[in-house]
């Protein structure tokens, strides 16, 4: 049985072996794929001022995550035989520990037995000469092949540890990857989406991609102005929470595209985290690949204002490093989304506290509008954009 499992182990060995060898060489042609394409979209990186080259980066990109997930696949693979193989290992170990403890225990039974024999009583017992020297050489080497044998056994219990800790390191490298090979997997289904959205949203069209990088541009250096305090302003009333300020401009308007409300909430002259003042609320998220799609923007309200708009809410783009800025024309401007893109059940706008009210505009090429409330008894000032004064 044990020259079997000898056998069968040499087997499986030579087998990891060669899938190993060729596993390696798999794996350096997926790693030089990697680089060459990570090469080309450094390069890429730089040029991408047309919808073309845009397209062109995206499907890199794509063709990129596919060979990680490739490697990631290959890698999991690997690992998953060097798992196999030390478990036949270890089974092969505890068998022979099993079986050189058990020999190991007989020896010493027949030593425990023989430790009362004195070298007088072997004298005396020994027929002759030869009969006593061959007694005294016998015990000599039984003690010889006891001392072996333990250190035989010491040795087998010390690899079967290592081979069991070895495993333990394998099976935690194992779990990494494949957690590493789901984010590749979400990271390509993103990417392909992004693709998708920009092929949707341009038509295909470089005049009409052009135009939406000039919208982001010009809305984003109009946002900076607005909140340094550049706009141009002018105090209305007084008014209370939850009273109708403004109403969202349908459609699209100065540098954007769409209906929308970008809402900002500045605190001692700092940006701040819309979702850290609103409350929970029924909400949509469309701020990803696609309505409802799981890569959208956090949506994580723990606040208790009431929301600008009234609920349900559907949330266009989230605040910080939004899906948008990643994936979308609009990262070629700003890589930090400084407010919350949001529409309502309706185009009313309401103040979410009370406060002063201000009306306000800032021009790039077109006049953007917005109203700015100055909250009561606080250092907290909200800013509305992209909406008509009442």
């Amino acid at each position: 049985m044990a020259k079997k499992n000898f056998f069968s182990l040499i087997f499986i060995t030579f087998l990891l072996f060669t899938q190993t060898i060729y596993a390696q060489q798999n794996a350096g042609d997926v790693a030089k794929k990697i680089e060459e394409y990570q090469r080309k979209l450094n390069d890429l990186a730089q040029q991408r001022n047309t919808l073309s080259s845009e397209i062109q980066y995206m499907t890199l990109q794509i063709n990129l995550t596919i060979l990680k997930i490739q490697e990631t696949e290959e890698k999991i693979i690997s690992t998953q035989k060097e798992i196999e193989i030390l478990t036949s290992r270890i089974k092969g170990l505890d068998t022979a520990l099993n079986h050189l403890s058990k020999l190991l225990l007989k020896k010493v039974v027949v030593g425990y037995k023989n430790r009362t024999i004195s070298f007088f009583d072997m004298l005396f017992d020994s027929q002759n000469a030869n009969d006593f020297f061959s007694r005294v050489k016998y015990l000599k080497t039984a003690q010889e092949n006891n001392q072996k044998l333990l250190v035989q056994v010491q040795e087998t219990k010390l690899n079967f540890e290592e081979q069991k800790n070895l495993r333990e390191e394998k099976t935690i490298e194992l779990a990494e990857l494949e957690s590493q090979l789901n984010n590749q997997k979400d990271d390509l289904n993103n990417q392909k989406g992004a693709k998708q959205k920009i092929l949707n949203v341009t038509q295909n069209d470089e005049k009409i991609y052009q135009r939406l990088l000039e919208q982001a541009r010009a809305e984003y250096a109009a946002i900076q102005g607005i909140i340094s305090g550049a706009g141009t302003e002018t105090k209305l009333r007084e008014v209370k929470r939850g009273e109708n300020i403004a109403s969202i401009i349908p459609g699209a308007s100065c540098n954007s595209s769409g209906g929308h409300l970008h809402f900002i909430v500045q605190e001692g002259g700092s940006v701040s985290n819309p979702f850290n003042y609103l409350k929970s609320v029924d909400y949509s998220n469309c701020s990803g690949s696609a309505c409802g799609s799981s890569d959208g923007d956090s949506f994580n309200p723990a606040g208790s204002w009431d929301w600008p708009l009234n609920p349900a809410i559907e949330l266009e783009q989230g605040y910080g490093s939004t899906w948008a800025a990643r994936n979308t024309w609009v990262g070629r401007i700003y890589s930090f989304h400084n407010g919350i893109d949001i529409n309502g059940s309706s185009n009313s706008v309401l103040s979410v506290t009370d406060g002063d009210l201000y009306r306000g505009s800032y021009s790039v090429g077109c006049a953007l509008p917005y109203m700015k409330l100055i909250h009561k008894d606080s250092n907290i000032v909200t800013f509305y954009l992209h909406v008509y004064s009442l």
